[in-house]
């Protein structure tokens, strides 16, 4: 999984150590991502099925991209389609997928890059591999999370940016078994480089074999740690979790990983995305590529959408 890394974490700043008097949150529930085709066919790993909407809030929605390797002619994408009320977020740890959007916003998402788009009022936009990679094949894993917007910023101006895996804030542990890497939002007094309109953090996490590692979390926040790859343990009770699980952190401002002492022959060690944010609180209704307040505002982005009022595919699209 080569998203940004370091050959000697050592080197790295150390994560701040939490205060005695922190609480280790207790965990609520662990689930198991089902598997589905996603775009033009390619696989993933619907990470928040069977999860309350309220542990979630403010997050919506997310898939895991892969990891698959696929053979030459196989890498597939999405075709152009629009979004509304909301932001989505795409992290690549391996394989190369190309971004285009209706306001102007794309480039190249690859070993660690992010891309952050704010749909707000209305964007269009197409993710796919390239032509060589559809030609030759290879290793693909990434991840598209939705984060919610309040009603008050539903309709905001749509955003593009660009986060290379250079500029992702990195840190370690005392024992420097962990890379931490802060994509977005902040870990103690470590802020990631993301902007986000909604107050979240996201954090990739690598803990190599027998590793621990506690991470002070904002107390307003939710938690939910899902695992990339790899097998351990979450919170003071360790909770046994591996490839493909979520779990719901409550209560505290304090996460607890774990990572097993031996992993699969295919996994060098324990790869969990940590994410949490602040709760918007508001009703959710969504359809398709649209996340408003209700139904009447569904139907409108519908109306809009159709009547191109969302965007327009550009000239030189791809």
């Amino acid at each position: 999984m080569p998203a940004i890394s370091v050959d000697n974490p050592l080197e790295l700043a150390k994560v701040a150590t939490p205060p005695s008097s922190a609480r280790a949150r207790r965990i609520r529930s662990i689930t198991t991502a089902p598997r589905a085709l996603e775009g033009e066919g390619f696989p993933v790993r619907r990470a928040f099925a069977g999860v309350d909407l309220a542990d979630l809030d403010p997050f919506i929605h997310m898939d895991q991209m892969g990891e698959i390797d696929y053979g030459p002619g196989e890498p597939k994408g999405t075709p152009w389609h629009p979004h509304r009320g909301f932001e989505t977020v795409t992290y690549m740890m391996e394989g190369t997928f190309l971004h285009q959007d209706s306001i102007g916003g794309g480039g190249v998402i690859q070993d660690g890059a992010t891309q952050w788009m704010t749909a707000g009022a209305g964007i269009l936009h197409i993710e796919r591999p390239p032509d060589a990679l559809i030609d030759s094949g290879g290793l693909f894993h990434g991840i598209q999370l939705w984060v919610n917007l309040p009603a008050a910023l539903k309709m905001t101006s749509p955003r593009y940016q660009d986060i290379g895996s250079r500029e992702v804030a990195l840190l370690t542990n005392d024992n420097g078994d962990a890379i931490i890497r802060v994509i977005a939002g902040s870990l103690g007094d470590v802020a990631g480089p993301g902007s986000t309109h909604t107050p979240i953090t996201l954090v990739h996490v690598t803990l190599l074999p027998g590793g621990q590692l506690a991470l002070p979390w904002n107390p307003a926040y939710n938690a939910l740690s899902y695992v990339l790859a790899g097998s351990g343990t979450v919170g003071t009770d360790r909770h046994a979790i591996a490839s493909g699980q979520l779990a719901v952190h409550v209560d505290g401002d304090l996460l607890i990983l774990s990572a097993d002492e031996r992993q699969d022959s295919r996994t060098e060690a324990f790869e969990v995305l940590l994410l949490g944010g602040q709760a918007i609180k508001e009703p959710v209704a969504a359809y398709g590529p649209f996340v408003m307040n209700t139904r009447a505002e569904l139907q409108t982005a519908f109306e809009d959408y159709q009547a191109g009022r969302l965007g327009t595919i550009p000239a030189d699209h791809i």
